[in-house]
């Protein structure tokens, strides 16, 4: 990394914690250190940072196994600022596809952001639950978002599981944690995955050269444990539609796993897939997929279904969800393009 790549990610860098080790303190791991002095945050989380580069010691990374000396300066820096102020509610409307006194299904329209966040500290999923539901718990360690036991990017549709209960935000905090909720995913990828169906059990972590994306480790020397199985449904030559089934829930991990694999998501900016990747250069052919680019300006990624048990009744609950119209007309236009293909190669 050159030196002005370096300058660059630093200036993006808030520091959030600054701390200066007592000097009769006696060596002791920085991991564990930092849980006693930041009970709020797990030590999972903690070796994430240091992981990816955002714990300092002494203005120089550090790893996990790192002893902290007397009169060390730890820092802890994040891409964004602190903000304190509190959640503002705000009256915005929900797709809401079930509700009981114990949770919600709620269905989240691409460019939604689900909490706020740098950048984006109003108009949010929460900031609507907020409004219309009070008093909704909040995970440890989650503070600030009251309700979620999940998310789904900005710019994914589909259906959410919101917590009304204590009860019900710790049982289903358990069944995400236990990896038995039953989550599916339809996906418009690049090319035609082979095999058609399979799974991908690929460490996934943040990226060592930019924070902001997911990539994948596949010797395992960094990131945590990820696995999402997939099925070919439909091929269209140039893009297929692909359903994902989630047995872990690591950031981005559809897109960084399909990614891998060699197959982005269509119209996925951070992951390639706004780019030209299968098909010819023709001016026609580049103009018909600038058409579906602007049919579906996002990456065309859907949370179709959901199952779970209910965390009070045990009940076995199952939710479905239609593709929305840019996703559905964006297939369609695949669909007409290819026949057109084939029926000018029959003539």
């Amino acid at each position: 990394m050159s030196d002005s790549e370096s300058d660059l990610i630093e200036e993006e860098l808030f520091e959030h914690f600054r701390i200066v080790i007592d000097p009769k303190q006696s060596p002791i791991r920085i991991d564990k250190f930092l849980i006693e002095r930041l009970p709020s945050t797990t030590r999972n989380k903690i070796q994430d940072w240091i992981k990816s580069g955002l714990v300092r010691v002494n203005e120089k990374e550090v790893k996990v196994n790192y002893k902290t000396r007397p009169l060390d300066e730890i820092v802890v820096v994040f891409p964004e600022p602190q903000r304190n102020d509190e959640l503002i509610p705000e009256e915005i409307p929900l797709d809401i596809r079930f509700e009981d006194e114990h949770l919600l299904i709620i269905h989240k329209a691409a460019g939604m952001v689900v909490h706020p966040a740098y950048k984006n500290w109003e108009g949010t999923l929460v900031n609507a639950l907020a409004w219309h539901f009070k008093q909704l718990p909040e995970m440890q360690g989650n503070e600030g978002r009251p309700g979620l036991v999940h998310r789904i990017d900005k710019d994914t549709s589909g259906l959410l599981v919101i917590a009304k209960s204590e009860v019900a935000m710790n049982e289903l905090a358990k069944q995400f944690y236990d990896h038995s909720i039953a989550r599916t995913y339809y996906a418009l990828v690049w090319g035609e995955p082979d095999p058609a169906e399979g799974t991908i059990d690929v460490p996934l972590g943040r990226s060592l050269k930019d924070r902001r994306i997911t990539t994948a480790f596949p010797l395992g020397d960094f990131g945590r444990r990820a696995v999402t199985h997939y099925t070919t449904l439909r091929s269209f030559r140039y893009v297929s539609l692909v359903q994902c089934n989630l047995e872990t829930g690591r950031t981005h991990q559809i897109r960084a796993h399909m990614k891998y694999i060699g197959h982005p998501i269509f119209n996925d900016v951070t992951y390639g897939g706004d780019q030209i990747l299968k098909g010819t250069l023709f001016t026609k052919y580049k103009q018909f997929v600038q058409n579906c680019f602007n049919i579906i300006p996002r990456q065309a990624l859907h949370a179709k279904t959901l199952g779970f048990l209910h965390p009070f009744s045990r009940e076995r609950m199952n939710f479905d969800s239609e593709l929305p119209d840019d996703f559905k007309n964006v297939i369609e236009k695949w669909d007409r393009y290819v026949n057109y293909l084939e029926d000018e190669r029959d003539l």
